[in-house]
């Protein structure tokens, strides 16, 4: 048996969950998991994961999904069928800091995440014995002043098809929309701050400055507008007047590991689906 995840949105109506569960029914699959959201039950979006298993030797990958295509079309739904049988490719981009890296190496490590890595790569040759200790490849492209441009395209040469998505593990540079329009899969980012507060540079200075009692950690995907993309996970954790610059950066430096890992692991078991700038997450 194979498992497939059905990821769809569609306008809302009644008979939804009548017609998906009936598909299953049809090509014979056992419905192990379905969750659903609507965002208003009356002419608003409909949200839908459905997790079940298949018989891939009386049933084709391709027949499951040309069976489906004439329901999507009924329902003018936007769909997504994926198969647990092909783990994701993750390629990992990272500067000096490290924590977010060690942190997701351990849950591969330990059979946390089930995904592939085929590389590692950075702007700093740092972290290389850490990454080849794992049997991971890394690669080494750094941006020099003036250099950004070649230096991504050497980075787009590198990843070629690769990858199914990027991870940005506190890769400290910011991706210009060359690179943007030159990589056009999935790329997570995680950002030291609780958005759309203290987005950019040194968050953690301006929550000093700012006073606050909590700080963040915020998962989102990239898109052109810097730490404006789809957020996919955050978390948060007290802090007090006592509190200086680097304790805060201590106590984030944790969520902010969490956070990504927590990210990865929704979008590996597609349990995310987009929609305009924001995001369904269903729940494990």
């Amino acid at each position: 048996m194979d498992r497939a995840v059905l990821l769809i949105q569609c306008p809302d109506h009644k008979g939804i969950v009548a017609k998906i569960s009936n598909f299953v029914f049809g090509v014979d699959g056992n419905i192990i998991h379905s969750d659903q959201y609507s965002t208003d039950p009356e002419g608003g979006r409909f949200f839908m994961r459905v997790e079940f298993d298949f018989d891939e030797r009386r049933l084709s990958k391709e027949t499951l999904e040309s069976a489906f295509a004439p329901i999507a079309k009924d329902l003018e739904a936007t769909w997504e069928i994926h198969y647990a049988s092909r783990p994701l490719r993750m390629g990992i981009l990272v500067s000096r800091y490290d924590h977010c890296l060690f942190e997701v190496l351990y849950r591969l490590r330990s059979g946390d995440l089930h995904v592939e890595i085929p590389f590692v790569m950075s702007n700093h040759a740092d972290l290389a014995d850490l990454v080849e200790g794992y049997g991971i490849p890394f690669h080494c492209v750094p941006v020099q002043p003036g250099g950004k441009t070649e230096a991504e395209h050497e980075m787009l040469r590198l990843i070629g098809d690769r990858t199914d998505f990027l991870v940005l593990a506190r890769y400290m540079q910011i991706l210009t929309e060359s690179f943007m329009n030159g990589y056009t899969k999935d790329i997570i980012n995680i950002h030291h701050s609780f958005l759309p507060s203290f987005k950019g540079a040194n968050p953690y200075r301006q929550a000093y400055e700012r006073g606050v009692k909590l700080i963040g950690a915020t998962a989102h995907y990239v898109t052109l507008d810097l730490d404006e993309g789809p957020i996919i996970e955050q978390l948060v954790t007290h802090v007090s007047h006592r509190d200086n610059p680097d304790d805060l950066k201590r106590k984030g430096k944790n969520l902010e590991k969490i956070a990504l890992v927590n990210a990865i692991q929704a979008h590996i078991e597609h349990r995310v689906i987009r929609y305009k700038n924001k995001t369904v997450v269903f729940e494990c």
